[in-house]
């Protein structure tokens, strides 16, 4: 017998049957984004902003003083797995990730609470609660307030705060020439949600699916502390594709990926194959494609896992090639066996593009 079924009253439905895209693929698509946040009136940039929307990073930073600047963000999605507490443990990792991915340690945190009130019951909800606490106790934090609604769908998450030194904030676009990427986490969480989501992911995809999406990136701080970490972001919704296009932008430079370098979950291609693939992937290309250079022969599976919604994906970090072994011991030292070198930054003429070779 599963967590939801034992929490679930009879006629309770399925988690993931109240939401019309789960995860990281309920993100607006980027074009889209770009498109309403370009109507967005100007306003004026207090010099104590240190990081705001201007480069779409992970997480908006304010210095506070000369050694501490404060980092928020907020994140939150509706269902990607059935069992509430695995759910909550996602979302709330997937919210604290963009802490790290700036170089800063979380200090507390605020819970977003949308539920249907009358089709879930409460002892799911406070499973769904209990599981973002856990993520939280994990990152030595306290779950400090929030806010909730009775909503048509099912949504949770956190805004999450944390501090670093304003010298170590990591940006996602201070990559430079001749710089390596390396990534933390292997790809294929969306590829496994739509298998989930259709009945395909058997016992040992959903064991790995948990496993990634609720490490905690909590190597962020420590490679924020080396100087030759030039930049960092965290994989999510918008894919690998996506936010290695970030960087390339933020750098004015190519991001060259070596496809085959690229760690991915179990089993992922031979799903993508089958056609288990999220609709935000489709979105992802339509967005952003045009600003993608692909192999000849590149695979249409190969092109859904390249633009695969992450939900709590790993770290990609900008460093100096030197510094790849510092970076992948970090990696290392915090459980991360799938960290790997996948690319490089390159100088341009042109306008930055994503080259996968």
């Amino acid at each position: 017998m599963t967590a939801t079924e034992t929490l679930a009253k009879p006629d309770e439905p399925r988690l993931t049957s109240l939401s019309h895209g789960g995860g990281c693929g309920c993100k607006i698509a980027p074009g889209v984004l770009s498109a309403i946040l370009r109507g967005s009136a100007a306003m004026p940039v207090p010099e104590a902003l240190l990081v705001g929307i201007e480069t779409a990073d992970d997480a908006a930073v304010w210095r506070l003083n000369d050694s501490q600047a404060l980092v928020a963000t907020t994140d939150f999605f509706m269902p990607i797995v059935d069992d509430p507490a695995d759910f909550g443990r996602i979302a709330a990792t997937n919210a604290l990730s963009d802490v790290y991915a700036m170089g800063g340690q979380p200090i507390m945190a605020l819970a977003i609470v949308g539920m249907p009130i009358g089709v879930l019951s409460p002892r799911t909800i406070g499973a769904i609660l209990e599981g973002g606490a856990a993520a939280c106790r994990d990152a030595g934090i306290p779950i400090a307030g929030g806010h909730t609604i009775d909503s048509v769908e099912a949504i949770y998450g956190l805004v999450a705060l944390g501090l670093v030194h304003p010298d170590r904030v990591r940006r996602n676009a201070a990559a430079r020439p001749g710089d390596r990427l390396v990534l933390g986490k292997p790809i294929g969480v969306g590829v496994l949600s739509a298998a989930l989501k259709k009945g395909a992911l058997d016992a040992e995809g959903y064991a790995q699916m948990i496993a990634t999406t609720t490490r905690l990136n909590t190597p962020g701080p420590e490679l924020a502390s080396l100087g030759a970490v030039h930049a960092m972001t965290d994989v999510t919704g918008f894919a690998l594709a996506g936010h290695a296009l970030e960087m390339a932008r933020g750098a004015d430079c190519d991001v060259r990926i070596d496809w085959q370098a690229v760690p991915m979950l179990a089993g992922v291609r031979a799903l993508a194959r089958r056609g288990f693939v999220t609709g935000a992937s489709g979105r992802n290309w339509a967005s952003y494609g045009d600003e993608v250079v692909l192999p000849e022969g590149f695979a249409p599976e190969e092109r859904a896992l390249l633009t695969d919604p992450q939900t709590s994906g790993g770290l990609l970090v900008a460093c100096e090639p030197g510094a790849v072994d510092a970076v992948l011991q970090v990696f290392r030292r915090h459980g991360f066996a799938a960290a790997g070198v996948i690319g490089d930054v390159a100088a341009t003429d042109a306008p930055p593009r994503l080259v996968v070779e």
